[in-house]
């Protein structure tokens, strides 16, 4: 019988890529700049003018997440501070695992113990 591979990410804590800049705009919010290197890229960047470096823009809730996530704190911990933070959230715990989920798809973010790619 198979096991079924069951995540709690309430224990899971975040890093941040060391590789990924990011800066605080005028209105406080997170943007975070993404440098495309490799061959492909250097290929899009000079035939279809495609910027060498990307700016992602975060909303007030993402600014918050990434400026909380110290490789401390655990995703329990940060869905609490958001709670307090934002008290009239919807579903403030999904909503933060499927962020944090997108982070580390896009290797902003890597869990603790976890070998990098």
């Amino acid at each position: 019988m198979k096991k079924k591979n069951q995540q709690n990410y309430l224990d899971y804590i975040p890093v941040k890529n060391p590789d990924i800049e990011f800066q605080i705009n005028e209105d406080g919010r997170a943007v975070i700049l993404i440098e495309w290197k490799g061959f492909y890229h250097r290929i899009a960047q000079k035939f279809f003018h495609r910027p060498r470096v990307s700016d992602i823009t975060l909303d007030d809730y993402g600014t918050f997440v990434w400026t909380a996530v110290d490789g401390v704190k655990d995703v329990h911990q940060l869905s609490q501070e958001m709670e307090q933070k934002f008290p009239s959230m919807e579903k403030t715990m999904s909503r933060l695992i499927k962020f944090l989920e997108i982070m580390h798809d896009n290797h902003m973010i890597h869990w603790k113990g976890e070998k990098q790619k």
